[in-house]
């Protein structure tokens, strides 16, 4: 199993809301998702040991947010593919994919990784600099992660029935 498949089910990602989550909203939303935990960390400053709600709160959003969004009427979406390509490749130790797929995605991952590693590094020590490079790291990483998600579901659409059957809703 993939650490990424891991992740998913941590989220209790099911075909109902990895549906909702193609939604072009739920996509963009998601961007906001480290930001607020960030601005939680900073209300310590503010808030005390009180803090723990804020981030309490930013952590429920990034779990809540696939789920608040009703499924895409088409699949047709930039960032719709996208989910449908991070699918395929949550799914790869399954059905293999290509071998030009197989390591970009995870040089994105170390890349979203050291900047979520300085924007939390930034957050704790309360320096704005590393914080804010951090976030436009993880930001970028991730959405050239969502561009490269969108060639492999146009690559692996016909590649099973289990992914025709995501692609006619």
């Amino acid at each position: 199993m993939t650490l990424e498949r891991m992740i998913a089910r941590l989220f209790r990602m099911d075909d109902r809301t990895w549906m909702r989550h193609a939604n072009p909203w739920s996509v963009m939303l998601r961007l906001t998702a480290l930001p607020l935990l960030v601005l939680a960390l900073w209300s310590r400053l503010c808030l005390g040991w009180l803090a723990v709600l804020p981030v309490c709160l930013a952590m429920i959003w990034a779990w809540i947010n696939p789920r608040i969004v009703p499924p895409p009427q088409s699949l047709d979406h930039w960032t719709s593919k996208g989910v449908l390509g991070e699918r395929v490749w949550l799914n790869r130790d399954v059905i293999p994919v290509p071998s030009h797929h197989r390591m970009v995605p995870h040089l994105l991952s170390v890349i979203s990784g050291v900047g979520m590693i300085l924007a939390l590094f930034g957050a704790v020590t309360l320096d704005v600099w590393p914080t804010l490079v951090g976030i436009i790291v993880v930001c970028l990483g991730k959405v050239w992660f969502v561009d490269r998600m969108v060639w492999l579901w146009h690559d692996m659409q016909e590649a099973s029935p289990e992914y025709q059957r995501w692609k006619n809703g």
